[in-house]
């Protein structure tokens, strides 16, 4: 963009509402008195409602230099006005920035400025400043450079490194580049796509204008923030950004500026009454809201749903239940499914033949592991589902009759996994038993559906005499010498890799029947393959552990805490050798 400093007026845009625009009045004071004379200035004051009194006293500031108008901007901001993320101390007014390219066609350069602020140098220099086709003539946030949780944030949720982030507060606007590449319109796009609560329509800039940055010496947009990025006499533009107000705070750093201008305003004594009024509460408040921040910035950054997530193409609910297990991690509740799983609807006894004794029951069974058999294979030819090794095969085999395997649940395709690997063991007519939670034997529909009822499935039940029911069936299989499949960590996190801690309902059956425990678990490596929904599809490796026996002399009860700690520290071994890393859960 060619430097356009002759155009004979120099655009500058406020934003306000009635609450600020006294701070405006004081912004363009020091404006006034730091502009060169040889210049012309038009001053347009965004709002979406002042009083007639401020206005008046904002357009007295008018000269022969400066003139101050207001432009009503509410049809405009009402129309998105329920879609906006608002935070704290941000209202809608921080929005306006985005409408000025479209709203004023007649201009191709313009400059934004809070209200905040105090301008020390030229402001017509700043605007002269040749910023060729960027979008944006701009300054480093220095929140996001020296805040280590705000520098975490923009490059983990926007993909964007801390030291190319922008301060939207000063912004030199390539109005011809805004209006070319329909920056608007990416706007409106993105806020159907992702919801920026942090620096909100400042987050949205930067995404925008990623890579489209003219960087301006640091002075120009010099933010009361930690370490001050420039020499005092290096300072063209000062930003009390935050809670960092004169008006608020009696030992706000450069209030003095501040206040040098606003004593030469109309409405110095107001601005001072509402600094003498402000309470201690009221501080503490303020500086409680930085604090929020800082946090929202810390759990925006651990989110999995990122903005760099959704615009890589990765399924929106997969993420949302990888935010959920992340979530739940934290919240140490590992037994809670994180599947939108349908209603339970509980099974009755007459719903359910555990032992196939009807022939309707055999032959559905002997069509649905044909299908399912067939299902698998397929998807194993497809590269859905990758079995890389199996492990320790000769622990399985070491015992003999019935016996409980264990495994930790991560996927729709864990059971057939360990069915696949143990499957050359079995003699002619044999079958691997599958206890599963009792929605997924009433509730599923389709495929999945018909592989739950009658894939050898054991459901669970709320049905106390469907369970009295179950539990016969258990002691039947266990002696006829079946193997029988049980998750302990009773619910599915998909892809999960850690062991979490194990419940006691399948090592009180082991305890009460005396059969063995084969603790089975997989791990997973990348295979570069992508899944569909923008996942890579796992590598899996079928490991068996050595079997543990209940220990006679132990009571049912001892003998199922022993079983359950002793299968999760094998787990736990396991887990850390083959990752090379301890196992630790996130904490809140």
């Amino acid at each position: 963009m060619a430097n356009n400093g002759n155009q004979s007026v120099i655009p500058i845009f406020y934003a306000v509402d009635d609450t600020f625009i006294k701070y405006t009045i004081v912004s363009i004071t020091s404006m006034k008195e730091n502009a060169s004379k040889d210049r012309k200035y038009k001053i347009y004051v965004l709002n979406t409602g002042v009083s007639e009194e401020m206005k008046e006293t904002a357009e007295e500031l008018s000269d022969d230099n400066f003139e101050v108008v207001f432009h009503d901007v509410r049809e405009q901001v009402e129309k998105i006005a329920s879609k906006l993320p608002l935070r704290d101390y941000y209202s809608k007014t921080t929005y306006f920035r985005l409408y000025i390219a479209e709203m004023f066609p007649q201009y191709d350069k313009s400059i934004y400025i809070d209200s905040d602020t105090i301008v020390l140098g030229d402001i017509s220099k700043l605007y002269d400043t040749d910023i060729g086709d960027n979008y944006v003539g701009a300054c480093n946030d220095q929140a996001m450079v020296q805040t280590e949780v705000y520098g975490n944030y923009v490059e983990k949720v926007m993909g964007i490194s801390r030291h190319k982030f922008f301060n939207a507060g000063l912004i030199l606007i390539n109005c011809e580049q805004f209006r070319k590449n329909k920056v608007l319109e990416q706007f409106f796009n993105l806020l159907g796509v992702y919801s920026f609560v942090v620096t909100q329509d400042e987050d949205y800039l930067n995404v925008i204008c990623k890579d489209k940055v003219h960087w301006l010496y640091n002075g120009w947009n010099t933010e009361v923030y930690g370490e001050i990025p420039v020499p005092y006499e290096g300072i063209k533009i000062l930003h009390y950004i935050m809670v960092s107000k004169p008006w608020h705070f009696h030992d706000c750093r450069f209030k003095e500026e501040f206040w040098k201008y606003a004593e030469k305003t109309n409405v110095y004594n107001e601005i001072l009454d509402v600094l003498n009024s402000y309470t201690d509460e009221q501080r503490k408040r303020d500086l409680e809201s930085g604090e929020r921040l800082a946090l929202t910035a810390k759990n925006e950054a651990e989110r999995v749903d990122t903005y760099i997530a959704l615009v890589s193409g990765k399924n929106p609910d997969r993420l949302k239940v990888l935010e959920k297990i992340r979530r739940y991690e934290k919240e140490k509740k590992f037994d809670v499914d994180v599947e939108d799983d349908p209603e339970t609807i509980i099974l009755t006894p007459d719903k359910v033949d555990y032992l196939g004794e009807k022939c309707s029951s055999r032959l559905f069974t002997k069509i649905a592991n044909i299908v399912a058999t067939s299902y698998y294979e397929k998807q194993i030819r497809k590269g859905n589902m990758i079995i890389k090794d199996i492990v320790g095969l000769e622990n399985y085999k070491s015992v003999k009759g019935g016996a409980f395997i264990t495994c930790n649940h991560f996927s729709v395709y864990d059971n057939y996994a360990v069915w696949r690997a143990i499957k050359p063991t079995f003699k002619r007519g044999k079958r691997l038993y599958k206890i599963i939670r009792e929605g997924n034997y009433t509730n599923f529909k389709g495929l999945y559906g018909f592989f739950f009822r009658h894939c050898n499935t054991l459901p669970l039940s709320s049905n106390t005499e469907t369970m009295k029911k179950f539990l016969k069936a258990i002691d039947v299989l266990i002696e006829r010498g079946e193997r029988i499949l049980i998750y302990p960590e009773q619910a599915m996190w998909w892809n999960y890799k850690k062991p979490r801690p194990l419940k006691s309902g399948a090592f009180k059956l082991a305890a009460k029947t005396k059969a063995p425990i084969i603790p089975s678990f997989i791990t997973m490596t990348p295979s570069g393959k992508d899944d569909g929904n923008g996942f890579d599809i796992p590598e899996y490796t079928v490991w068996f552990l050595e079997p543990i026996y209940p220990k006679e002399g132990l009571s049912i009860k001892e003998n199922t805490e022993y079983l359950k700690e002793e299968n999760f520290k094998a787990w736990k071994e396991l887990y850390e050798k083959v990752y090379g890393i301890p196992l630790e859960y996130a904490e809140q």
